[in-house]
């Protein structure tokens, strides 16, 4: 579908989208907060006013949404169809302590949701459910941080908000087991689209490890639209994972935004095996003098996939440090994007910033994009970034067939050394596992590379 098409498009399709938002006010539950009703009033309105991006905007100009802006998904006026136990089984992941909780197409789902022990004074748990309990905690955090104008997903996330998963640290609090996040796609015939939000707020000296994960069932048509935003307060430990396992046939469309205080660290990995049309921003704000932040990613592509990192990293206190780590597995006639953005405001002396993106090419009809960038407006800093595009190393194959490795098994044995970097940072043993698992699985090679493991 050809832009000049999308634009004839465009007034039917923003129509469609604010006609949904209408019956969704009309349908409003009286329990929800008085205060969001102007923010989602104000969403719609960006969303009416900008519309879709397309690839003339500097920002998409590698990614094309075509596939979404022609498309009208319909948000779920009804329950979700019933989803048992067993149907999650190809998406546990064996070991994992702690909580795990389920949405299923945007809506807390109990039945299959587990809760472990929390330390005295933590929530952790639905949205829908913390309007009455937590109504301070939302008005002074949700949708502060994630801006939706003139961001079109943000914007139609913030409209359709009404439920989500709500994490609140107290000071202090320290989460010895993993809380699992779990948003499910299960379309039944017609076109869906499920907005999940995520709101994490940590207050100062408080642990935690946070993973999200999406996933849908094989040749699932649908749009998944989220939404996270963390609040870390001086000094909180925060270790961050998303985990995208969705349908090849699915797109996915997230926004990550980070505000972290003085002495703060987070972690925040992203490792994208699903997915058709896929698009993550990673908006992180250091705001505290001395927080660090890694951000970490790995995609695994083939077929037509098309994923889309975009990172903004600014620093905008003293002492800051951060690591950008992103690598992409392309085969088949895949599409990986990166562009990494690292900003350093006048008077954020001392920040050590350093960005790489890494890429490994399987086939001829493969492609990348990247576009590393750094914006400095201090004089006393240290930041680097680069980028590499490749192949297979042809002495390391060598190597490989002279002690009698199948070419196969080298290949697949190389490809999967430059992922695993990555996963080594993944500090959940279960985890890391699971997710090792699942690269084999998705290696062209995994057959002769699990008997050469």
């Amino acid at each position: 579908m050809s832009i000049v098409d999308i634009q004839n498009q465009t007034d039917p399709v923003i129509d469609h989208y604010v006609e949904g938002f209408d019956r969704l006010e009309s349908q409003a539950s009286s329990a929800r907060a008085a205060w969001l009703h102007p923010v989602r009033k104000a969403a719609i309105a960006s969303f009416s006013e900008h519309g879709f991006p397309t690839i003339r905007d500097e920002e998409w100009r590698h990614t094309n949404i075509a596939p979404i802006a022609g498309r009208r998904y319909q948000r779920s006026d009804h329950a979700p169809r019933e989803i048992s136990a067993g149907e999650l089984e190809p998406f546990d992941v064996p070991g994992l302590a702690g909580c795990r909780l389920v949405w299923v197409n945007g809506v807390w789902t109990p039945q299959l949701s587990t809760f472990g022990k929390l330390p005295v004074g933590t929530y952790v748990g639905s949205i829908g459910r913390a309007w009455m309990s937590h109504p301070a905690l939302l008005k002074g955090h949700l949708a502060h941080y994630a801006g939706y104008r003139p961001h079109a997903f943000v914007a139609l996330n913030t409209a359709f908000l009404t439920d989500g998963a709500l994490i609140h640290l107290p000071r202090g609090a320290d989460l010895t087991e993993p809380i699992h996040l779990m948003f499910v796609s299960a379309p039944d015939g017609q076109l869906e689209v499920s907005y999940p939000r995520v709101l994490i707020v940590a207050e100062s000296d408080s642990q935690a490890v946070v993973i999200e994960h999406y996933v849908g069932p094989p040749g699932g048509e649908y749009l998944t639209n989220a939404v996270t935003e963390i609040v870390a307060g001086d000094g909180v430990i925060l270790d961050h994972y998303k985990i995208q396992q969705e349908s090849t046939s699915a797109a996915h469309m997230a926004t990550l935004a980070l505000r972290q205080g003085r002495g703060s660290s987070i972690r925040s990995h992203s490792i994208a095996f699903g997915g058709g049309l896929v698009r993550n921003d990673v908006q992180a704000v250091l705001d505290g003098e001395g927080a660090e932040c890694v951000l970490n990613g790995l995609s695994v592509l083939d077929g037509r996939q098309h994923v889309d990192h975009h990172l903004v990293v600014d620093h905008a206190q003293p002492h800051g440090a951060s690591r950008e780590y992103y690598k992409t597995i392309a085969d088949g006639k895949s599409h990986g994007v990166f562009s990494g953005r690292i900003i350093v405001r006048p008077g954020a002396q001392k920040t050590d910033a350093k960005q790489t993106n890494k890429n490994l090419l399987l086939s001829e009809e493969a492609l990348v994009d990247t576009k590393p960038q750094l914006e400095i407006f201090a004089d006393d800093v240290k930041c680097t970034h680069g980028a590499t595009i490749g192949q297979l190393d042809t002495d390391a194959m060598f190597y490989l067939r002279s002690r009698g490795v199948t070419e196969p098994a080298a290949r697949g044995l190389l490809t999967y050394a430059f992922a695993a970097e990555s996963l080594q940072a993944v500090r959940v043993e279960p985890l890391r596992q699971r997710l090792a698992e699942l690269l084999v699985s998705r290696l062209p090679q995994g057959e002769q590379l699990r008997g050469a493991l």
